[in-house]
């Protein structure tokens, strides 16, 4: 479905650009490389011998089947290898489950996807908890997909699907990555890093976070999909835009939470109540297309929250509601 075009004010908004909903199908085996292409023998000298001197063996070379990238399987000394620095955090619950299965299959038979750092060291992107469950069984060393693309290990969110996101660990993740990225250049734009932050709601749901860990913010993103948009700002200009942002998405979770206590001092229970008062008070929910500017719709919403009447509330309009609960 066709989302409206946004005007571009002083943030530097990015226009919705018209998208259609349906895949061209692909005829099959019209795409990339012949199977007796893929070996690339010799290929990637000087990261083979930086494999090499930091301790790990290239296993094998190849180049990949769809888009012809050099690829090196290699084995890395685990006390080499490491997260990047902007991963959701670890859940010990899925390391100790991956950990139990290793050990009683006897195989590691998921290569972790890891980009080498000028030190010596490996960032994964997708493997935090394999490799975490592989230190807490002793081992010495991991198998790797080294790529040469330092790019690749801020795709995290397109290559990270070993355990499934919920709304805070995506969110933390696309903040803490914006805050590398505008480390490293400062003068390159929010939307030039699309595919990496995935949406642009995620940056003003993850600076909420950083501000209020238990914020629940699955009740607020579809509102947020609908008028956030990536900005045109550098990157740092960006951040302060998205903290300007989360501030407002914060107030307007406090006036939320005022409403929900009135609710409950009615004996209304239930796991949907923000979605509840969310709904209500959303000025988007009739409209099936385009959003608002943000600053208006939040601003909307927040005053219409602080104008909450429970007493026009009845457990039938609570019993119907849906959406998601407390997370």
């Amino acid at each position: 479905m066709a989302r409206a075009a946004k005007k571009k004010p002083d943030g530097g908004e990015t226009a919705k650009k018209k998208t259609s909903s349906r895949k061209k199908s692909v005829e099959p085996g019209s795409r990339g490389l012949d199977p007796v292409a893929l070996p690339a023998a010799g290929a990637e000298p000087e990261l083979a011998g930086a494999i090499e001197a930091d301790g790990g063996a290239v296993l094998a070379r190849y180049r990949d089947p769809l888009g012809g990238h050099t690829t090196l399987l290699a084995s890395l000394p685990l006390d080499r290898v490491e997260p990047t620095p902007f991963q959701r955090d670890l859940s010990p619950a899925h390391v100790k489950k991956l950990s139990a299965v290793i050990e009683k299959l006897g195989w590691f038979l998921d290569p972790i996807i890891a980009v080498r750092r000028p030190e010596g060291r490996y960032w994964t992107p997708n493997g935090y908890h394999r490799m975490s469950a592989m230190k807490e069984l002793g081992a010495k060393s991991i198998v790797a997909l080294v790529v040469p693309d330092a790019g690749v290990a801020y795709k995290i969110l397109a290559l990270n699907t070993e355990k499934a996101h919920n709304v805070r660990e995506k969110a933390l993740e696309v903040i803490r990555m914006a805050r590398s990225l505008a480390d490293l250049d400062a003068s390159r734009p929010e939307s030039d890093y699309a595919l990496e932050f995935e949406e642009p709601s995620l940056l003003t749901l993850g600076a909420c976070y950083e501000q209020r860990p238990r914020f629940s913010g699955g009740a607020y993103g579809p509102v947020l999909r609908r008028v956030d948009a990536f900005l045109d700002a550098p990157m740092r200009a960006a951040l302060a835009t998205r903290g300007e942002r989360a501030a407002k998405v914060l107030a307007l979770d406090e006036a939320v939470n005022v409403a929900i206590e009135q609710l409950k001092a009615k004996g209304f229970e239930s796991p949907y109540l923000r979605a509840f008062v969310v709904a209500r008070i959303n000025p988007l929910r009739f409209k099936k297309d385009g959003g608002g500017e943000f600053d208006d719709i939040i601003e909307t919403m927040t005053a219409s929250a602080r104008k909450f009447d429970a007493a026009k509330v009845s457990a039938d309009q609570l019993a119907a509601a849906s959406g998601p609960p407390e997370e």
